[in-house]
C-alpha cells in the first residue's frame, strides 16, 4: 500500500485509498475540470471536499500541496517514475492526465500544442474575467454604484465568447471532431456564467451561433455529468 503520509495535507484529509488518485477539490468552474477529465478517463480516485466557504484552502494543510491557497489540486500515488506526485493548477492537472494516459489530447505534437493554447486561453482570459463579472453581477460588487467594472467585464467576456463561437464554427468541439481537454477547461466556466452568475441576456448569449450547442453537447455527456457534482458541497 502507497503510503502518502509524507503529505501534510493527509492530516486533515485522511486517504483512505491511498493507492488511488487523491483530489482536494470542490465543484466550482475550476474544480469541475479535473472531475469531469477524472469521470471521462475512468481512472480511479479519491475526492476529498475542500470547503471554500470555510476557508479551507487556506489551512497549513492544504497550502502545503497549493502554496497559493486554491482548489482544485491532486496526489497522484503512481506518478512519474513510480513515485507519488503532487499538482495544483487545473490546468496543469489536465495536461498532466492526458499526457498520463494518453486519452483526451492529440496524439500529434502540433494538435497537443494546439490544444494547449486553447487550454490557457480559458486559464488566463475566461476564467478570470467571467470570474470577475459574477462579482460585480451577483456577488459584493452588485453593490457598487460604479457600473463601469461590470460593464467592462460584461464587454470582454463577450468578446472572449465571440472567440470562442468562430473558433466552433463548422467544429463539433474545439479541436474539430476530438472532444479534448480544451473543452474540459471551458465547460463548466461557461455554464457557470449562464447560470449561477445570471449573465446569460448580459452577454447576448443566445445570439451565438455555436457555444450554445457546443455547451448543450458537453453538459450532456455522462461523464460531465457525474463530475459537475464532484465533490458534492456539505
Amino acid at each position: 500500500m502507497t503510503d502518502l503520509s509524507a503529505f501534510p495535507i493527509t492530516q486533515r484529509w485522511p486517504a483512505q485509498h491511498p493507492d488511488l488518485l487523491q483530489l482536494y477539490s470542490l465543484n466550482t468552474p475550476n474544480g469541475v475540470k479535473v472531475s469531469i477529465m477524472l469521470e471521462e478517463l475512468g481512472l480511479p480516485y479519491e475526492a476529498h471536499l475542500v470547503d471554500i466557504g470555510k476557508d479551507e484552502s487556506h489551512t497549513p494543510e492544504f497550502k502545503s500541496l497549493n502554496p497559493n491557497g486554491k482548489i482544485p489540486a491532486i496526489i497522484d500515488p503512481d506518478g512519474p517514475d513510480g513515485k507519488p506526485l503532487a499538482l495544483f493548477e487545473s490546468g496543469a492537472i489536465l495536461f498532466y492526465l492526458a499526457e498520463k494516459t494518453g486519452r483526451l489530447i492529440p496524439a500529434d505534437a502540433a494538435g497537443r500544442y494546439e490544444t494547449l493554447q486553447w487550454v490557457m486561453f480559458q486559464m488566463g482570459g475566461l476564467g478570470p474575467m467571467f470570474g470577475q463579472l459574477g462579482f460585480f453581477n451577483k456577488f459584493a460588487g452588485k453593490a457598487w454604484e460604479d457600473k463601469r467594472p461590470l460593464q467592462r467585464y460584461v464587454a470582454e467576456s463577450a468578446r472572449l465568447l465571440k472567440v470562442l463561437d468562430a473558433r466552433l464554427e463548422g467544429r463539433d468541439w474545439i479541436m474539430g471532431d476530438q472532444y479534448t481537454i480544451a473543452d474540459i477547461s471551458m465547460l463548466g466556466w461557461i455554464r457557470n456564467l449562464v447560470t449561477f452568475y445570471e449573465a446569460r441576456d448580459l452577454v447576448e448569449f443566445d445570439s451565438l451561433k455555436n457555444v450554445p450547442a457546443w455547451l448543450d453537447r458537453g453538459l450532456a455527456r455522462p461523464a460531465v455529468q457525474r463530475g459537475l457534482e464532484i465533490p458534492k458541497r456539505g
